[in-house]
């Protein structure tokens, strides 16, 4: 016994050039029919909560799917999987493409070569399904622009679900961030780890889907720009704030990553305030009152 729910949509080709768009949704659960063998033109990604079953890919081996767990399928592909006839599971589908996805994949968000993906947690992914399951109701004006953003999210949301990347994939990158200002290299930052450069590569593309190097970059130029914005320092002073002691090399770097000068930054983002911006992160649900 088993039930079903899907909805499917045909985005225009103004939705197509937002990046990503959904193409379908389902939620499905109970001793679900196998699927396949079949091929795809475009990505699925199935998000398992309960139960368990196989999959097969294009190598032919049969792989046992436990859930909370992700299976991918991308174009081109050759599957063939469904749950244990006893057991079943408990699935939610999200159909999509653009060429977004390719960008996705590229960061590691979507692995073509590793169709069966364990999660720690499937409740997050789920209410991402869930919310795109909303917004598939009959008559929805916004439903192609919501049901696409809801994609971008869904890609998020797994990759933080994945069990492989999540305590010490973090645990590397909050130990990068709290040192990316310093003047140190990536082989510097590795022995402070204990880890080989090769090693600390490895572990910081899985958990932020880039090299240390520019995951080190994105956190130094963040800085820069803050200092530009909020401060009056010289951009010498910045560049050696955020780990450079070569204030040309550092105008070069921040003129070809943000597509603007230091000094043309500041003078377009300038807000200098008394005491300086808060380091405090504010809570949307509970934003300050101004007394008086």
């Amino acid at each position: 016994m088993y039930h079903t729910w899907m909805r499917f949509f045909s985005p225009g080709p103004a939705h197509h050039r937002l990046g990503l768009v959904c193409l379908g949704v389902g939620l499905q659960y109970g001793a679900l029919p196998t699927v396949g063998p079949r091929t795809l033109d475009h990505h699925v990604a199935v998000v398992i909560s309960t139960g368990s079953g196989w999959y097969r890919g294009a190598d032919g081996r049969r792989t046992t799917v436990t859930a909370p767990a992700l299976l991918w399928l991308t174009p081109g592909v050759p599957h063939h999987y469904g749950p244990d006839p006893d057991t079943g599971w408990d699935e939610g589908f999200v159909d999509f493409t653009g060429p977004a996805a390719a960008t996705y994949t590229e960061l590691g968000y979507i692995e073509p070569d590793r169709p069966v993906v364990p999660l720690s947690d499937a409740s997050a992914p789920r209410a991402v399904v869930a919310r795109v399951v909303r917004a598939a109701r009959r008559g929805n004006p916004l439903l192609d622009v919501e049901t696409g953003a809801a994609v971008h999210e869904l890609l998020v949301s797994l990759r933080r679900a994945r069990a492989d990347v999540a305590p010490d994939g973090d645990q590397v990158l909050e130990a990068l961030a709290r040192d990316a200002c310093k003047p140190m290299s990536v082989a510097d930052h590795a022995r402070v780890h204990g880890m080989t450069p090769a090693a600390l590569r490895g572990a910081v593309r899985r958990a932020a889907g880039c090299s240390p190097k520019d995951y080190l970059l994105g956190i130094r130029l963040g800085r820069a720009k803050e200092l530009l914005a909020a401060t009056e320092l010289p951009v010498a002073s910045v560049a050696r704030r955020v780990g450079y002691d070569d204030p040309a090399y550092f105008s070069r770097l921040f003129t070809r990553r943000v597509g603007l000068a230091p000094v043309r930054f500041r003078a377009q983002q300038g807000r200098t305030v008394p005491g300086g911006w808060s380091d405090r992160i504010p809570d949307p649900d509970d934003p300050p009152t101004i007394d008086g």
